[in-house]
Order: C-alpha cells, then sequence, then structure tokens
C-alpha cells in the first residue's frame, strides 16, 4: 500500500492560452484537482502515493485513472461511480493573475461519504493528506476528510492538511471552523500567507505561524514570491524564493505540498524537505496547467545546486 495516501477531488482543466491570431481563446486541457497534483508531485520525487477520491463514470474519470496510471500514483481507493459526473474548471489570465471557474455541484467527488471511507489504506499508510477543498465541496466530504483523519490518529499516521481556501464553496466562517478543527488534528499543517490572512485576519508570517503552532507542530507557511516559512514550537527558518520565468501559478502550493511529504518520507528534516519543496513550486510556475510542469527531482536538485 502506498505511504502517501492523498484524499480530495480530481477535477479535469481547461487552461486559457494566449489568443491566436484569429483572435480566438484557446484552452489547454489537463488534470487539476489539488490533492490529486500533490500525490502526483510526491510520486515525481520518489515518494509510494495514492488516492482517495470519487470520479464519474465518463471519460474525464477515464482520463484520470490514465494519468495516475502514468505517474504511478495508486488509485485502488478511487471510486467510480455511474451517477455522477467528475468535476471540470477553466482557468484564466489577467494581470492581477490567474482566476478559476469551476464545475463540480454534484461531482463524484462531492458525493463522497464518511462510510466510504478506506480505513485499512489509511492505516498503512505513513502520512495523508488533505485540504480545505477536500472537506470544502459538500457536508459528506466534510464528514468524510473529519473521518479519515480520525483513523489515520488513532492508527498513528501522520496528518498533513493544505488550507487550500476557497470562499467561493462555503462561507468564510464555516471555513475556518472546519479548517482550524483540521488543522488541529494534523501534525502537519500548510496555509498559504493569503488563506492565513482571510481566515484569521492576521497579515505578518510569524503572527500567523505563531496563531498555526497552536494548533499543529509544524507550520510551513507557503509566501508566494516571498519564499516560505518552516515553523515549529522550537524555532522557524525563512526560505527565499528561486527567481525563475514564471507564467502560471495554477498548482504551484500543490507541488510544494507534494513534494515536501516526499521528501519527508524519504527522511529529510523540514527545513531540507521545505528547500526541496520551494524549489520544485519555482519550477511548477515556469509552465501553463497544474500537472504538465510539476518537475521530477533531477530538475529540482539541478536548480537547488544553481541556487546554491
Amino acid at each position: 500500500m502506498p505511504d502517501l495516501l492523498c484524499m480530495g477531488e480530481p477535477m479535469l482543466e481547461f487552461n486559457q492560452q494566449a489568443v491566436g491570431p484569429d483572435g480566438r481563446v484557446l484552452y489547454l486541457e489537463g488534470h487539476g484537482g489539488d490533492t490529486s497534483n500533490a500525490a502526483i508531485a510526491a510520486a515525481r520525487s520518489g515518494a509510494s502515493a495514492g488516492y482517495v477520491s470519487g470520479i464519474g463514470q465518463d471519460g474525464p474519470g477515464d482520463s484520470f485513472l490514465a494519468l495516475w496510471a502514468r505517474e504511478g500514483v495508486d488509485a485502488a481507493t478511487v471510486i467510480r461511480r455511474p451517477e455522477a459526473p467528475t468535476g471540470i474548471y477553466f482557468v484564466t489570465h489577467d494581470a492581477r493573475g490567474h482566476h478559476f471557474t469551476f464545475y463540480r455541484t454534484g461531482s463524484a467527488a462531492a458525493l463522497y461519504a464518511p462510510e466510504e471511507v478506506p480505513e485499512a489504506a489509511i492505516r498503512s499508510a505513513r502520512i495523508l493528506h488533505l485540504s480545505g477543498i477536500s472537506q470544502a465541496i459538500s457536508a459528506s466530504a466534510c464528514d468524510a476528510g473529519f473521518r479519515a483523519m480520525e483513523v489515520a490518529r488513532a492508527a498513528g499516521v501522520k496528518v498533513s492538511y493544505d488550507t487550500n481556501l476557497r470562499l467561493r464553496l462555503w462561507p468564510a466562517a464555516r471555513a475556518a471552523a472546519v479548517i482550524h478543527a483540521a488543522i488541529g488534528m494534523a501534525d502537519i499543517a500548510l496555509p498559504s500567507l493569503d488563506d492565513a490572512t482571510a481566515l484569521t485576519g492576521l497579515t505578518d508570517p510569524d503572527a500567523v505561524a505563531d496563531f498555526y503552532l497552536r494548533l499543529a507542530p509544524l507550520v510551513l507557511l507557503k509566501c508566494g514570491a516571498a519564499g516560505c516559512l518552516v515553523a515549529t514550537r522550537q524555532g522557524r527558518t525563512r526560505i527565499a524564493a528561486h527567481k525563475v520565468q514564471a507564467v502560471d501559478a495554477t498548482g504551484a502550493g500543490d507541488t510544494f505540498a507534494g513534494t515536501f511529504l516526499a521528501r519527508t518520507l524519504a527522511g529529510d528534516d523540514p527545513v531540507a524537505a521545505a528547500r526541496y519543496a520551494n524549489a520544485a513550486a519555482a519550477l511548477s510556475t515556469t509552465g501553463y496547467g497544474a500537472v504538465a510542469p510539476i518537475p521530477r527531482a533531477p530538475a529540482v536538485r539541478a536548480l537547488l545546486e544553481a541556487s546554491a
């Protein structure tokens, strides 16, 4: 069974490209879904990864099974539903950055229920990873996430949680309550600074770290172009961002999460794992889409060596 199990919703992606000479807007088809991206990022960095979700009995669902097979992500704990579709989303770009439009209401993943949680697989894993989106898509998916974390904690399996706040999916007060309750069950918290500000009202990275260290023993605060902050109750380390030719930040935080967990499973300490993840996340912004630009280990090592 996989060492890392990621839980959430995979979504087929259509990413806006440059306007063609005839004025048409073209979209690049790809794959997304934050925790699926994280599982693929982990696998590309050498981890044994698997996925927990529901997908439709449809073309997008077939596409995901083929993707996971190519990437070496175990899909044995993915349920197929003939009565519900696989979600899709569109990414558009402008001067303010990238923007998402989701079509996921009633998706196969949103139907996921606590009684479907693969308890034996979770107990045999070393890390369970999920996110705010994993729990935001429906009440039953929220409850399933809590059930999965309960099973992991009882079995001594570490829990990793990425805030990945999407206020279009749920009200701010409910999002904060659920996300913070979940992080209180986690060993590794992966908030972004933007998410943390929306959830707590805090803007200073150290204040954010202090807040989340009251909930979890290890905090990896993702600060975008400012790099990241690794914080424990014993100390903290700031890691600067890498300068790259960024074109699309879609999935960069997911790449950070997956590669950090891969290196943690490989035995790295949190700072070393974060340095690797920071480089991997930077490289993931140099191409379009959530999955295609996720780097493999040699490229990450090359950037780290060049920056040393």
